[in-house]
């Protein structure tokens, strides 16, 4: 178990907390979604109530280490405000004395927001001079922003290895979600798992086989496996690399009696657009002219079945072109499916995590996890970086 902000005395420090306010922000710099703003605020008010001095430091969007007016957190700044109801000094420039400055002076309850640490090309280098400017800033580090924690930058993993480091409330329920699911969950266990890139997900299978009792292949990932048995998939998205890897992780389920179920029918398209004209298809049947959209009817409800008798479900990825509202179809129906089981649910993955909010569902997933790519390296059954330099209790 790692040390959380419970285990330490925060009265009077200056407590560096790195959260993930990587929010959608419009053309006119309105917010359009602050989730990852309100997922922050217990730890902050914590902190605040404790008497800590809190400096918060996030990155947004991807300005390659290069001053992007359009992705200030100031914004940011602005909503958080308004949430503590409290006020939130800025600093504009991490690396200039008056930053320093600000954070010397601050009182016991103070709250001071970092200009996005992404405008210094420092960052994603994980540059220890850049790191140690970061951490002279503060006597305890925080991490909170699960989302980065996977990635070895300087605002995470280099200020971790040089000052007194823990997690947030955040990463704690993270990890403490992750880890019974993996761990010690309920069966029958059923991973649904969709999404393009076969390459990621191949390794979060191959660590599942001995854990889950069925997996529930979806999107352009199920491609392969379908061509990897012999299928034809027209047009669908193939990663031809991995046909072989992917015949005999079906091979392995087969021997640790594990069920993956591919799609039975798939919605197909001519062209990758909107308003294409589509067909369905049985899987291995595809027209040589048409790709894979979407799961079809048919494989809708046999999925249906499987996440109905489930007690635990573990989703990461959309099981269409989620871009297009007509490939929508099989991601939505297989959210609302997940949302009416009454097991333990945690989800992970943009699209699918978009689907479960758009649809009002997420009050009734167990966990929704803020992380992308680091909950597919938990999956995986590997350690996040950031997380391995935090100290044990």
């Amino acid at each position: 178990m790692k040390k959380t902000i419970r285990d330490i005395d925060v009265a009077n420090k200056r407590v560096l907390v790195r959260v993930d306010y990587n929010v959608p922000i419009n053309a006119e710099l309105k917010i359009m979604d602050d989730t990852r703003i309100t997922a922050t605020l217990p730890t902050i008010n914590y902190l605040i109530e404790h008497g800590a001095k809190v400096i918060l430091c996030s990155h947004l969007g991807r300005p390659n280490g290069q001053v992007e007016p359009k992705l200030s957190l100031r914004p940011v700044l602005a909503r958080l405000t308004q949430l503590l109801d409290r006020p939130v000094s800025f600093a504009e420039d991490i690396t200039d004395k008056s930053t320093a400055e600000l954070v010397n002076n601050m009182q016991a309850g103070d709250v001071v927001m970092l200009e996005n640490v992404r405008f210094y090309k420092q960052e994603e280098k994980n540059d220890e001079a850049f790191a140690k400017k970061l951490a002279s800033l503060a006597d305890v580090f925080v991490l909170e922003a699960f989302a980065t924690a996977h990635r070895k930058h300087a605002s995470t993993y280099g200020v971790a290895k040089l000052i007194p480091a823990v997690c947030g409330f955040l990463v704690e329920q993270e990890l403490q979600m992750f880890n019974k699911v993996l761990n010690s969950p309920e069966h029958p266990f059923v991973a649904i798992l969709g999404g393009a890139k076969v390459a990621d997900k191949l390794p979060v299978i191959e660590n599942l086989l001995d854990k889950v009792d069925t997996i529930l292949l979806g999107g352009g990932m199920a491609y392969t496996f379908i061509k990897a048995i012999g299928g034809n998939v027209g047009m669908s998205l193939v990663d031809s690399t991995k046909l072989e890897l992917a015949s005999k992780i079906m091979d392995k389920a087969k021997e640790k009696g594990v069920k993956i179920i591919l799609p039975i029918d798939n919605v197909g398209a001519k062209e990758f657009s909107e308003d294409a004209e589509t067909k369905v298809f049985n899987s291995g049947f595809f027209a040589d002219d048409y790709q894979g959209m979407d799961i079809g009817p048919k494989t809708i409800k046999a999925f249906k079945k499987v996440i109905k008798k489930a007690k635990t479900i573990v989703w990461n990825g959309p099981l269409g072109v989620y871009e297009y509202e007509k490939f929508k179809r099989g991601t939505n129906k297989i959210a609302k499916y997940v949302a009416k089981n009454k097991g333990i649910s945690v989800i992970g993955g943009g699209d699918s995590v978009a689907a479960v909010q758009s649809l009002g569902y997420a009050k009734k997933i167990t966990h929704i996890s803020t992380g992308g790519g680091a909950s597919l390296m938990v999956l995986q059954g590997k350690t996040l970086p950031c997380v391995e330099v935090i100290e044990d209790i």
